[in-house]
């Protein structure tokens, strides 16, 4: 009987530590990086992607949209850099790379406060609770893409206070404090990761009650169970 008991004890501890590993690798991978912690190729994304763009447009050497995607023109603006440099032209950024490259501050670029980081981070997760980080990057990219445009307030308070614009708060679910996921998606908003492709709006098709105004929007694409649309 004891024996037994203790086998069973020994599988607990052996699932929990087994979920434990797998929940450390999702937050790992679902996460705010730094330009220069990882080495970053065509087809990826994340705020070390943006970065990556700021700092070759500051340089002279990219000349395409900072949206955190790393394209083909990306690549040649990484090829250029490593030509300038003797480096291997492979188009990739790794830290020998990255290493020639300005080491500015992106925040001081964009000139944004501690209290808008807060405020656009209570807001994403108030809308995408439950949502991967992508999904929350893409609520930041939209309210950011709204500052940009003219059919919109310009800055990021008056975005997100433009009245029945977000259901969050409304229904006070933005009143909580944010978890790190979410302060960090809405850090990687700002330095440009912005994987909804420009969209203006989103929805959720599941709990939408009005979708007559979205119908003649062209949708751009679906992140978890939001659709993101122009």
């Amino acid at each position: 009987m004891i024996h037994q008991n203790m086998k069973k004890i020994l599988m607990v501890l052996l699932i929990t530590l087994f979920v434990f590993i797998s929940y450390v690798n999702v937050v790992k991978t679902e996460d705010f990086h730094d330009l220069g912690t990882r080495t970053v190729s065509y087809g990826d994304e994340g705020s070390d992607v943006a970065i990556l763009q700021q700092r070759l447009s500051d340089s002279n050497y990219y000349h395409g949209k900072i949206d955190g995607i790393f394209g083909n023109k990306t690549v040649e603006a990484v090829k250029k850099l490593q030509k300038t440099y003797g480096l291997k032209i492979d188009g990739v950024a790794g830290k020998s790379t990255v290493y020639y490259l300005p080491n500015n501050s992106i925040y001081q670029e964009i000139n944004i406060t501690r209290d808008e980081v807060m405020l656009l981070a209570r807001v994403v997760h108030g809308e995408a609770r439950g949502e991967s980080f992508e999904g929350k990057v893409a609520v930041g990219a939209v309210i950011l893409n709204r500052v940009e445009d003219s059919g919109f307030p310009n800055s990021i308070r008056e975005v997100i206070l433009q009245r029945g614009q977000f259901s969050s708060l409304s229904d006070g679910q933005a009143n909580f404090f944010p978890d790190q996921i979410s302060i960090n998606a809405a850090r990687a908003a700002l330095v440009g990761y912005d994987p909804t492709y420009e969209s203006l709006f989103f929805y959720n098709p599941k709990v939408a009650t009005n979708l007559s105004w979205i119908s003649k929007r062209p949708v751009i694409l679906t992140i978890g169970d939001h659709v993101f649309a122009r």
